[in-house]
């Protein structure tokens, strides 16, 4: 499939001898060695209607479902046609907008009649490549059975999120849109991108005679370019140098509103309303792909066109660098100087400027040893070569672009509870045994704040005095009459009954990491008379 479209790009190349701007570099020889010269470079032009996907609204317009008779305005009384989706002789499915028509038949794509007459009989036709495109010819819509006396051209630029009007067409455009009728040719270069609105492909000549309705970008090319397109010099110089003209030219997706259909007269005949919708056998829409003047291809990949990138740029549209290269930042390639324009790689430039330190610092220095060059003086409290990274005890906010003032955060570690001052990437701060939060500002349980996190003698939580014991200021266990020890766990048994002391051995320390330690211990001889059952009194 790729190797197709690479056919059909070079078959669709405009006519007038070889492409300008159509390589992005050249091996040069040098006292030094070869080595690469760039250039801004760009796809060739194709017909893109190869590519598009079309789109009616609203449902139900397209004809034969239910199947339908309808009559021309040639022969408004001889209503003998049939659209019928169910047949494959007679159904016009959208998809014969943009095929090839072979042998002399024609096809085409045509709508239910005005059958509901006075409501308006509108449909929108969405095209649409999921892909940049910028126009280089004529774009032409060919209607069977008479011209739309009322339509608008739309175009988007965010792939159908929103919408903008590129021309409008009626028979009376004061009246349809409230515009004084224009031409292409009357406009001048100070105002070639005005959007206006034409009466020249919409009035009734007849169904054989003009069937086309054009957007005349080759027009408005001659008026730098000269009428046959022969100085494209002026035009590359003017589409790099005159803000908004090229982008006027560009667009991803665009819409026919279709208003009125063609009246074949002044009015409408409500006696025979079956001759009156619309039929559309093609759609031709030159262009090439927007690539940034990044690539000099364009291919298929699964159903989206991409852009073969140079220039080490990537992307669809070769938008953004292939790799973090830290001395510039991307931008796109510019015509100019013409004819060869400036490719604007993505790579280290030994010249740096204000933007290539992310707007950090307007000082750089040529290090010989090294043979580097670096900003100096990187303020916001950046650092590195490009500004690009935080100085100690700073951390990127990873959602802040790389030339905001405020891209570096301080970590703020709290030095009672912290290793040292520095914190990761996230922020978070390397935290002592105990220590807890994003600052190590807090304890974990188990522990309290002291200058720090200490740990915790007894608690409410996980050291507990045993035996009704009290905790006091997290440092001791105070004890009822009948139980001692550190946490409480030994019962007060007097000597001459045979009780043993072995505090020393049931120090706090031991029970309280023996998840198994008894809570008091029991006398000997206590525990002899209750195992014999015998009524003595130790």
């Amino acid at each position: 499939m790729a190797t197709l479209l690479l056919l059909l790009l070079v078959l669709g190349l405009l006519a007038g001898g070889r492409a300008q701007y159509e390589v992005c570099r050249s091996l040069r020889g040098s006292e030094a060695g070869p080595g690469w010269e760039f250039y801004a470079c760009q796809p060739p032009p194709t017909n893109m209607k190869e590519f598009m996907q079309i789109r009616v609204e609203p449902p139900g317009m397209t004809c034969g479902n239910p199947p339908e008779r309808f009559c021309t305005l040639e022969n408004p009384y001889l209503c003998s046609d049939e659209c019928d989706a169910s047949s494959p002789d007679l159904a016009h499915p959208p998809q014969l907008m943009q095929d090839r028509e072979r042998g002399g038949l024609i096809t085409y794509w045509q709508t239910v009649t005005w059958s509901r007459y006075p409501e308006p009989l509108l449909a929108n036709i969405s095209l649409s490549w999921d892909k940049s495109l910028e126009l280089v010819d004529d774009i032409v819509v060919t209607f069977e059975y008479g011209r739309p006396t009322i339509m608008v051209l739309e175009k988007s630029l965010d792939k159908g999120a929103t919408w903008q009007p590129y021309q409008y067409y009626a028979d009376d455009c004061m009246e349809a849109f409230g515009m004084q009728a224009k031409r292409v040719r009357d406009l001048a270069p100070s105002n070639l991108t005005r959007v206006i609105c034409t009466e020249q492909y919409s009035g009734w000549v007849g169904a054989k005679e003009e069937r086309n309705v054009v957007f005349e970008v080759r027009a408005r090319f001659g008026v730098f370019a000269g009428p046959k397109l022969i100085n494209m010099d002026t035009l590359y110089t003017r589409m790099g140098s005159v803000k908004g003209l090229r982008d006027f030219f560009t667009f991803t997706n665009l819409r026919l509103r279709l208003l009125r259909p063609a009246l074949g007269g002044t009015y409408v005949q409500r006696d025979n309303l079956l001759k009156y919708f619309y039929a559309i056998s093609n759609i031709d829409v030159p262009a090439r792909c927007k690539c940034n003047l990044h690539a000099s291809e364009c291919v298929l990949r699964g159903m989206a066109l991409q852009c073969v990138c140079d220039h080490n740029t990537s992307g669809e549209d070769c938008q953004a660098c292939s790799r973090p290269l830290t001395s510039r930042r991307w931008r796109p390639g510019s015509y100019l100087p013409v004819p060869t324009g400036t490719a604007n790689i993505c790579e280290e430039s030994a010249i740096l400027d204000n933007c290539e330190c992310n707007g950090h610092s307007n000082r750089c220095s040529y290090i010989d040893f090294l043979n580097v060059v670096t900003c100096v003086s990187c303020k916001h409290n950046t650092r590195g070569r490009s500004c690009e990274a935080c100085r100690v005890g700073y951390y990127r906010e990873a959602a802040t672009p790389l030339d905001d003032e405020d891209v570096c955060s301080e970590c703020n570690c709290d030095l009672q509870g912290s290793l040292n001052p520095r914190c990761d990437e996230q922020g978070l701060c390397p935290c002592k045994d105990g220590v807890s939060g994003r600052r190590c500002d807090s304890c974990q349980p188990g522990y309290r704040w002291q200058q720090g996190c200490i740990e915790n003698f007894c608690d409410e939580d996980i050291t507990l005095c045993q035996n009704g014991g009290t905790c006091v200021d997290f440092q001791r266990c105070v004890c009822t009459a009948d139980f001692t020890g550190p946490l409480c766990q030994k019962e007060v048994c007097l000597k001459d009954k045979g009780c043993v002391d072995d505090t020393e051995n049931n120090s706090a320390s031991s029970l309280r990491h023996s998840p198994g330690f008894v809570t008091r211990d029991l006398c000997p001889l206590k525990l002899a008379c209750l195992m014999l059952a015998v009524a003595t009194q130790c």
